[in-house]
């Protein structure tokens, strides 16, 4: 059966946004995005916008209102986040494409378009001043809980890819018991290292410096901007903080410095969460693995990730897992 994203076609789109009153010209490009389907469409006026296609099955309606709703509230406080615009009321809309007898549906959304480039991560200034607008998107954050999104923890980002991976056979058959064996030590550690009592708040979720884009200074809406909402959950503040550092282990230590600055000189931070930073770093691997795995239907993922699913990979994860229990222990 094919998937379907197989039937959502360029035609398909353009119909869509014009089915919306979108001036549309005819032009189009696919941007980079594996998780859900994302264009930039350009407008008669020469203008664009940006058309996202959500990947059917992932989130239901109320999750995407959800969503959408956090979006709205960080764009009311003037963070400057890429949200959805409302489009005859409301910004989040269906289509139906009907290919060789079968019905798929999809959610879209349509975005302004937002250019940038990459955050200068090496510069302290820069990393302060995203510190400051984290801690600003968090104190919206916690004004209320989601409803129906799920939160990251142990469960959803360890225990339920685990399980995921082994009953589904996954793991190569020559690594599995030595993976399993590592996979479990690890999860173990990560219940020693992250208290149950940590503050859970509406997070970006996925806040790596790829859904980071930078306008240069002097030009219109200048300095960082967040893109990406789609895995907003609940989280320790933390998450949204630690995969902006990289390097060395001194080095990350300065960088973390530097964006807890700016993040403090807004919101406190409760500094129990830097312990937890390796635990989060071991569940976002785990996770990873098992969000290859539940996408080998869609023809993207085999075409972009051929490597995923050898015995070298797993044998990679296994050294990574060992890694990963060192830094914990």
């Amino acid at each position: 059966m094919a998937h379907p994203y197989q039937v959502l076609t360029p035609t398909a789109v353009l119909d869509a946004l014009s089915d919306l009153g979108l001036p549309v010209d005819g032009r189009l490009s696919a941007l980079s995005s594996y998780e859900n389907r994302v264009y930039l469409v350009y407008l008669d006026d020469d203008s664009s916008v940006v058309a996202k296609f959500y990947r059917p099955g992932r989130w239901d309606l109320a999750q995407i209102e959800e969503e959408h709703a956090f979006t709205a509230e960080l764009v009311a406080e003037d963070i400057p986040v890429v949200g959805p615009l409302p489009l005859h009321g409301k910004t989040l809309h269906s289509m139906h494409v009907s290919h060789d007898d079968r019905d798929s549906h999809f959610w879209f959304s349509v975005s302004p378009r937002r250019g940038g480039r990459a955050p200068e991560l090496d510069d302290p200034e820069v990393l302060m001043w995203i510190g400051r607008l984290m801690a600003r998107m968090h104190l919206v954050g916690e004004r209320q809980a989601f409803a129906v999104r799920p939160a990251l923890n142990l469960h959803t980002f360890g225990e339920q890819p685990r399980e995921q991976l082994l009953s589904q056979q996954q793991i190569v058959p020559e690594v599995r018991a030595q993976w399993q064996a590592l996979c479990d030590q690890a999860l173990q550690q990560v219940r020693d290292r992250i208290p149950s009592d940590l503050q859970q708040l509406r997070l970006h979720g996925d806040c790596h410096p790829g859904n980071i884009l930078w306008t240069p200074l002097g030009m219109p809406q200048a300095g960082p901007h967040f893109v990406d909402m789609d895995d907003a959950r609940m989280g320790p503040a933390v998450q949204d903080l630690w995969m902006l550092v990289h390097g060395e282990p001194d080095e990350r230590r300065r960088k973390m410095a530097a964006v807890l600055e700016g993040y403090e000189s807004v919101r406190p931070f409760d500094d129990r969460e830097l312990l937890c930073i390796e635990a989060l770093r071991t569940l976002r691997i785990i996770h990873y693995s098992a969000w290859l795995a539940g996408r080998q239907d869609d023809p993207a993922f085999p075409m972009h990730f051929p490597w995923f699913g050898t015995a070298d990979y797993w044998r990679g994860q296994c050294d990574t897992l060992r890694e990963q229990i060192d830094l914990m222990g």
